[in-house]
């Protein structure tokens, strides 16, 4: 297997912070995260839909987006997002994958300044970054928004274990409002999903 091939696989699945919203309850909500692969662009781009819900509240999800891994010519990863032209379309999508079959490249949008480099870590696994002064910029209903974004995946004794670094920026004040305010939200996967390519 591939590093591309590898970095999808441990990135599929269903993730919850649990333990940790346990222990710091002030600073984490307790989150369920979804990763559904997808191959919306072909084999060479393997993607994962991306949906996320308070735990208490499993049928209000949101930030739905899809991320797509590539390897250049190099062997060099990285991971770039898209925004779905009409969430509503794929809301709920974690639970119900059947809602991502008719989806096609003409229903999502790139986000041109979120490409994150990706490299591996010494534990074996991946750390992905948006590269230094790169500001990940775009709009929703007529709103620009901001997000640092960046992850960690690895495993360790059959365990994944993902840890997200995603914080929204007022684009104004550069003021960090919501997320990984405290440090990374830490995901363990609960669930896998199969890939196929």
């Amino acid at each position: 297997m591939d590093d591309l091939q590898y970095l999808w696989t441990l990135l599929s699945g269903e993730f919850s912070n649990q333990p940790q919203a346990i222990a710091e309850p002030v600073h984490f909500v307790q989150l369920r995260l979804w990763q559904r692969p997808l191959l919306l662009f072909g084999h060479d781009r393997p993607c994962l839909f991306l949906e996320q819900a308070n735990a208490l509240q499993l049928d209000r999800p949101y930030r739905q987006r899809l991320l797509c891994l590539e390897a250049d010519f190099s062997g060099q990863l990285s991971a770039q997002f898209y925004q779905f032209k009409n969430a509503a379309a794929v809301l709920g999508a974690g639970q119900d994958p059947d809602r991502l079959r008719s989806l096609t490249p003409e229903d999502v949008q790139l986000l041109e300044s979120c490409r994150l480099a990706v490299e591996q870590t010494s534990r074996g696994g991946y750390n992905a970054q948006l590269p230094a002064g790169c500001r990940c910029r775009f709009w929703t209903d007529g709103i620009e928004r901001q997000v640092s974004l960046g992850f960690e995946v690895w495993s360790e004794s059959d365990r994944v274990n993902f840890h997200s670094f995603d914080r929204g920026i007022d684009p104004e004040t550069g003021r960090s409002l919501w997320g990984a305010l405290m440090g990374p939200y830490e995901f363990t996967k609960v669930a896998d999903y199969a890939v196929t390519g």
